[in-house]
């Protein structure tokens, strides 16, 4: 198949499922890879009559746990940490008492830094926890204008949401750990978390469209409005949702496609930690069926009897993607830009990569 053929079908792929959807929002795609020697950059749909751009930012969601690992990652080299650290160790009394109780017995101070970035610590998950008061995502959209300290979330699950295990001795994927992480950071450092996310992220891989929301701005300001998510019927600006500070470094980050591109690129060739690093976080537990998780890193097992589908990086819960098959050398970003549409997203980009497998 000629390359101009698989991404004219890629796209009418893309434009039918974007059509079809009852509430259209934007929908974005970038397809690169140097093996194929290609790079297409492509946006679909539109929210409140405003058309998808390319090069237009948006809410990258939980995307943004790879940037917490990866800082970790480099912290650890730099041997400001190890990932067998007690989170005692820098995190104050007050905020791990009560932080997690398990069938009578207290193992807030067993958590490592390693259970918090491989989601084995046990703890429940402020953001997605059903409790008597209903899902964080509905006190987050029922009240915009809060503003939420990184603490108040852990709070949160403390009074609400009890452990589902001893740390270790499972896999539960938790936004709740990927706060504290970045408390972690801000505690290294003695630098605040978006402050960290610029240096050694942002700055280091020319990311100049990326920002912590509601924290920072971007190197460079985009022309273009931040893509509005689809969120339980709404069309949701972060940009004006103050309730969107609760989500920190569990994935509050605006990019776009290329600045992603950018950061999964410098992993996957080493460029911000040595190979042994990129391979440690890459140590696979199951999390789901077809998703398994290392240290702030995904792999995603497309076609559970062949591996050469199989793609690694991370997905957020508003569709948004950042992946990478080896076996094509094809990097997979973008986003659906809307809430629920994980599943669908990951059907179509096996499509994708089922058609590229196919060029001359």
């Amino acid at each position: 198949m000629q390359k101009e053929i698989a991404r004219s079908s890629i796209e009418a792929k893309l434009k039918k499922i974007v059509d079809s959807s009852v509430k259209s929002s934007n929908t974005f795609l970038l397809i690169h890879s140097d093996k194929l020697d290609i790079h297409w950059n492509m946006a679909f749909g539109q929210s409140d009559k405003e058309h998808a751009i390319p090069e237009q930012p948006y809410h990258t969601a939980s995307i943004a746990k790879s940037f917490t690992a990866a800082i970790i990652a480099i912290l650890v080299e730099e041997g400001k940490l190890t990932y067998s650290d007690p989170i005692t160790k820098y995190l104050p009394a007050t905020l791990l008492e009560g932080l997690h109780t398990y069938k009578g017995t207290d193992y807030s101070s067993d958590i490592r830094i390693e259970h918090l970035v491989s989601n084995t610590s046990g703890l429940a998950d402020y953001f997605e926890g059903k409790t008597r008061h209903g899902q964080f995502t509905e006190v987050l959209l029922n009240d915009p204008k809060r503003v939420w300290t990184p603490e108040e979330t852990i709070e949160w699950t403390k009074q609400y949401l009890p452990p589902r295990f001893s740390p270790g001795n499972g896999t539960l994927y938790t936004n709740t750990g990927f706060n504290l992480l970045g408390l972690v950071i801000e505690n290294v450092t003695s630098k605040s978390y978006h402050e960290v996310l610029h240096e050694y992220l942002f700055q280091r891989l020319n990311m100049e469209q990326s920002y912590l929301s509601h924290y920072t701005e971007p190197l460079v300001k985009s022309p273009l409005s931040v893509a509005k998510l689809s969120v339980m019927g709404k069309q949701i600006d972060v940009e004006e949702h103050l309730s969107f500070t609760s989500i920190f470094a569990a994935g509050q980050a605006v990019s776009t496609s290329e600045d992603l591109l950018k950061f999964i690129k410098a992993l996957n060739e080493n460029r911000l930690v040595p190979k042994e690093h990129v391979a440690q976080m890459m140590q696979w537990k199951k999390m789901r069926v077809g998703i398994d998780y290392g240290y702030g890193l995904m792999r995603v097992r497309m076609f559970l009897f062949s591996q050469k589908y199989n793609v690694w990086g991370h997905l957020g819960s508003m569709g948004s993607f950042m992946l990478y098959n080896p076996g094509l050398d094809v990097y997979l970003v973008g986003s659906f830009n809307k809430a629920g549409s994980t599943g669908p997203c990951i059907r179509f980009l096996f499509h994708v990569l089922r058609t590229l497998e196919k060029c001359d």
